[in-house]
């Protein structure tokens, strides 16, 4: 990139207000700081009050602006910006047309590429994967050892998402939820509230799991069924249609919810048990074994 071209850019750029970086010769402002260990490359900018620093390369057309701060052996590549007072660090990588802003962080050997934007105060650790046109925001933890964030997927407000669990399509996990182990949530679920997704469970369709709920074990909650209040499904249970499990019921075994059926109150569900179209069972009732309800 010629000063010319820079000038297209920011008029007011001049000699004695940027720079070219010994290493890359890309532009840097003066007001920023670029450690000469670090690699700016020919078409790559930082301003403003930017640090780059350690053996971090910025290359493509990528763009480090405000306070941020770019370190160890990260990598910021393509089309992607990094802005506000955010870090990327360790050796994670912002490639494609990704942004960093705010005071998020992304660190260990994590990536956030494509359209995929992380702010706020949001964390993205480990080997955790945010892409697609994902979204990672607010004080939202994703600390993934494998697995990823993609599409159009939302992780919000003081959500986490850990181990090797995985949110993809719309989904949206917010508030104070988790999702860990190798769960996964996907279609255009939502997992909200203070609710937990783990284990090896599912959250599909339009399924939603809020409160305090718990879906764990090998469980599959998909649909439009609703796990509400303190409610439990575990092992290997199965809630779908536009099933309801909610108060501080329990579902559990190889049991089958489906329908509009209803399991609320204390009541316990376990076994083989079936219970469909629109029956219900409340209070502190327990269907246990093999027994079909409808």
């Amino acid at each position: 990139m010629t000063l010319s071209d820079l000038k297209v850019m920011f008029p007011n750029a001049t000699e004695e207000t940027w720079h070219q970086h010994p290493n890359g010769g890309g532009w840097v402002q003066n007001t920023a700081s670029v450690a000469n260990t670090a690699w700016v490359g020919p078409d790559a900018l930082v301003r403003d009050n930017a640090l780059v620093s350690d053996n971090a390369e910025i290359t493509g057309n990528a763009l480090i602006s405000g306070e941020a701060i770019v370190s160890g052996d990260a990598w910021v590549s393509g089309d992607a910006w990094v802005s506000g007072a955010a870090l990327v660090s360790g050796n994670a990588q912002v490639f494609g047309t990704a942004r960093v802003s705010d005071a998020a962080w992304i660190s260990g050997d994590a990536w956030v590429s494509d359209a995929a934007q992380v702010w706020g105060t949001a964390r993205v650790s480990g080997a955790a994967r945010v892409s697609g046109e994902a979204r990672v925001s607010g004080n939202a933890w994703v600390s993934a050892e494998t697995w990823q964030v993609s599409d159009t997927a939302r992780v919000s407000g003081n959500a986490w998402v850990s181990g090797a669990a995985q949110v993809w399509g719309t989904a949206i996990v917010s508030g104070d939820a988790r999702v860990s182990g190798a769960a996964q949530v996907f279609g255009t679920a939502r997992v909200s509230g203070a609710a937990w997704v783990l284990g090896t469970a599912r959250v599909s369709g339009a399924a939603q799991v809020f409160g305090t709920a718990r879906v764990s074990g090998a469980a599959r909650v998909s649909g439009g069924a609703q796990v509400s209040g303190t409610a439990w499904v575990s092992g290997h249970a199965r809630v779908w249609g536009t099933a309801i499990v909610s108060g501080a019921a329990q579902v559990s075994g190889a049991v089958l919810v489906s329908g509009n059926a209803q399991v609320f109150g204390t009541a316990r569900v376990s076994g083989a048990a079936r219970v469909s179209d629109a029956a219900q069972v409340s209070g502190d009732a327990r269907v246990s074994g093999g027994p079909t309800l409808w």
